[in-house]
């Protein structure tokens, strides 16, 4: 996207509701016993799962939903409310590797971002390991179409 001047726009730095993963349905097909098309990617104390969707299961407006998990170390409400919240702002700052990979593709991503380290590490890692899995998520060959996929049979 272009500027009137002809420059390049700034990355847009929000977090709409249209990029929260909230339905179940969609949840469950990342984590379920049959699951067919999911990958994910780790770094550090951070873990993507995601898997393609077909063109109509997201709203038109998003390409990509993410959700995110504290592990089970985080016991109490408000250490796991707390990562989350890390994980949203660290997420929010960094959108722009997926968005801008999904934006012109035809088949929207699920993603759910699961930290499992320990609760009181979060503030000082999931800056670190978020992004960095973010990035293998963008290099990674499941996370784009494959050729044939185009064609149809």
């Amino acid at each position: 996207m272009t500027t009137a001047a002809g420059r390049p726009a700034p990355p847009r730095f929000r977090f709409g509701r249209a990029s929260r993963l909230k339905k179940r349905r969609l949840i469950r097909s990342l984590f379920g016993r049959e699951r067919p098309g999911v990958a994910s990617v780790a770094a550090g104390s951070v873990r993507l799962v995601y898997r393609r969707l077909e063109a109509g299961e997201l709203p038109a407006a998003a390409r990509v939903q993410i959700g995110f998990s504290a592990g089970r170390a985080a016991r109490r409400a408000v250490d796991r409310n707390r990562i989350k919240r890390i994980l949203r702002e660290v997420y929010r700052m960094h959108q722009h590797v997926l968005v801008d990979l999904f934006h012109a593709d035809v088949r929207p991503v699920a993603v759910m971002a699961l930290y499992r380290g320990r609760p009181e590490d979060a503030a000082r890692l999931a800056p670190i390991d978020l992004p960095a899995a973010l990035g293998r998520m963008a290099r990674a060959p499941a996370a784009h179409p494959a050729p044939s996929a185009a064609g149809g049979r």
